[in-house]
């Protein structure tokens, strides 16, 4: 999942909203979540949650047939609106769920039928939210997860290309709810990472009343099956939810790995979910300010900021005496991500100039880059797929990643521009901020050491994404999130099916490179596939449509007050953390 590359800390923060706003109480309650969140909500339409922030609201209001076990590591995909994981047919190409009884959406003035009481969840809302997701009118960004992989419904989409207007009455042979509770879909052709896709807000379940009522301003409204109701929502400033009234009967985890019973995140087991009453979040556009108010007390999780980095951990990669004192938590771990330059592949300048990608990338040394601005937290990315995923190579060396100025300006002059001669500025485009800005800064620096001169344009974060998707601008910066547990999930960022407005944001189209992703597509996790995943890494690399940056790891602080707190890659996690401000 898309993110601003310069989230260098903790990605486990908040926002909120609902259908119906209401004034905040004069007293705050005991156990309110204070989060915050680093770029701006553009929406809460599950079908657009394709950034980090997005997704992390989307997935307060709705739910998927599936999740992943809040606790265990490596992740391990559980039920969520599904009764039970899939009957799973021999030829393992149809998936039969049973969806839970008695779950009820949201209380929303749209649910006319009910005087405003959210009706109950049947197997027909799936039906009815895949057939949205591909939807060609809606150009939902998440539409690439689907595409030719349930039997008729490229077709559906098709015939509403065809028509101008999607028939959502029209069946799909491969969705079909065959009762109230059970729901059919069947596959084109085998896909061991399909699963994974049930359980991405882009196939949460939406109440089709909810999106017919809002109709264009479904956007800035929540009606969904989860945790927490929309309160407030300003994109630009804060959300707020509450716990949901009606939600449906689920329990905090009775078993996780070693060491989570000694840390205290099974002392909840078996009680109700949501554990928190409401969550608060903020939106922080710099960093200063998200770190004084965690200093104050007024913010319970917090990254920490390039800048403060020495302030609040020792040399020794741990938490300074100051904050420990107060009992301050700081939780380190891995990330499922990584971060790169991406060259617009349909740009005619970068785009057709292998060589002078090459030379870029060979000039952006990372480990002044790893110092500098992740504090040593990160590790040097030599191709897309990071460390934790089968098809990581750690013995693999990019030979376009090892610093080295002399065969750079090499091959400047095979790109046809020697010392820079003759070549344009190129458009830098970039979000606003402070990290941003300097690490702007020090981008123009490195790439000048070329001849590589760049004009900067600077944008919002969703005014970023838009011109993503539009290909404007020749290169900028980016980080990828993982949405599975799956290696798959980077290596799709190249297939030229998922070209802009899709997650390829580069427009790399190579006929071999898709040749092998559709072949690994159908191979179970093992020796064959990997060996496939290494011949893709290296068309990647001899192509270079992105300069590798780094892996991150995040260095994540917990107010003492905060309890079952374990950070995850993915969304959803909030439902489970506790307050205890009396304490």
């Amino acid at each position: 999942m898309k993110h601003a590359r310069l989230w260098v800390g903790f990605i486990s923060l908040s926002l909120l909203f609902s259908a119906a706003c209401t004034s905040k109480p004069k007293e705050e309650l005991p156990n309110t979540l204070r989060l915050a969140q680093r770029g701006k909500v553009k929406g809460l339409d599950p079908i657009y949650a394709d950034d980090t922030y997005a997704g992390e609201e989307v997935s307060r209001a709705y739910e998927g047939l599936l999740q992943f076990h809040y606790l265990k590591r490596p992740y391990v995909l559980i039920p969520a609106l599904a009764e039970a994981m899939p009957e799973v047919s021999k030829d393992r190409l149809t998936f039969t769920f049973k969806i839970k009884k008695g779950v009820l959406f949201h209380d929303d003035a749209s649910f006319k039928d009910t005087g405003g009481k959210g009706r109950e969840l049947t197997a027909e809302d799936f039906v009815y939210s895949f057939k949205r997701l591909a939807d060609p009118k809606l150009i939902s960004t998440g539409w690439w997860l689907l595409d030719g992989k349930i039997a008729g419904l490229n077709e559906w989409r098709q015939d509403a290309q065809k028509k101008g207007v999607a028939d959502y009455a029209a069946p799909v042979s491969g969705l079909k709810a065959s009762d109230r509770y059970t729901l059919e879909i069947k596959l084109l052709s085998r896909a061991p990472s399909f699963l994974y896709s049930l359980a991405m807000p882009f196939t949460s379940v939406v109440a089709r009343e909810a999106v017919e009522s809002y109709g264009k301003d479904f956007l800035n409204h929540a009606v969904g099956t989860g945790p927490f109701r929309l309160m407030e929502f300003s994109s630009n400033s804060r959300l707020i939810w509450a716990k949901n009234p009606t939600y449906r009967q689920e329990t905090y985890p009775s078993e996780g790995e070693q060491g989570d019973k000694e840390a205290g995140l099974l002392a909840d087991a078996g009680q109700p979910l949501p554990r928190a009453d409401r969550i608060e979040v903020q939106v922080y556009v710099e960093d200063q300010p998200m770190w004084l108010t965690f200093l104050s007390g007024k913010l319970d999780l917090s990254a920490i900021p390039k800048d403060n980095f020495q302030q609040a951990i020792t040399p020794g990669k741990e938490l300074s005496r100051d904050l420990s004192e107060q009992g301050v938590r700081l939780v380190k771990s891995p990330m499922l991500d990584v971060t790169h330059y991406t060259f617009n592949m349909s740009d005619p300048v970068v785009g057709k100039n292998k060589y002078l990608r090459q030379a870029m990338s060979l000039v952006y040394d990372s480990g002044p880059l790893i110092e500098l601005f992740y504090n040593g937290r990160a590790l040097a990315a030599q191709g897309p797929i990071p460390p934790g995923l089968s098809g990581h190579d750690p013995k693999f060396r990019n030979p376009y990643r090892q610093f080295n100025i002399g065969k750079a300006k090499e091959l400047m002059v095979k790109a046809g521009y020697p010392g820079g001669q003759g070549l344009p500025p190129l458009t830098y485009i970039t979000t606003a901020g402070s990290t941003e800005r300097q690490m702007t800064e020090y981008a123009v620096r490195v790439f000048d050491t070329i001849g590589v001169k760049l004009q900067i344009e600077a944008f919002s974060w969703p005014e970023f994404q838009q011109a993503v998707r539009n290909r404007k601008g020749q290169i900028w910066s980016f980080a990828w999130n993982a949405d599975y547990p799956d290696a798959e999930n980077f290596l799709q960022l190249f297939y030229s099916k998922n070209a802009s407005p899709g997650p390829n944001d580069s427009n790399y189209s190579n006929p071999e490179y898709d040749r092998l992703y559709e072949k690994s597509l159908g191979l179970p996790d093992g020796a064959e596939r990997t060996a496939v995943y290494r011949q893709m890494v290296n068309l990647l690399v001899e192509d270079c449509p992105w300069i590798f940056g780094v892996h991150r790891i995040a260095f994540g602080l917990v107010q003492p007050w905060v309890k079952n707190y374990k950070r995850s890659d993915f969304h959803g996690a909030s439902k489970y953390y506790r307050v205890e401000r009396e304490k």
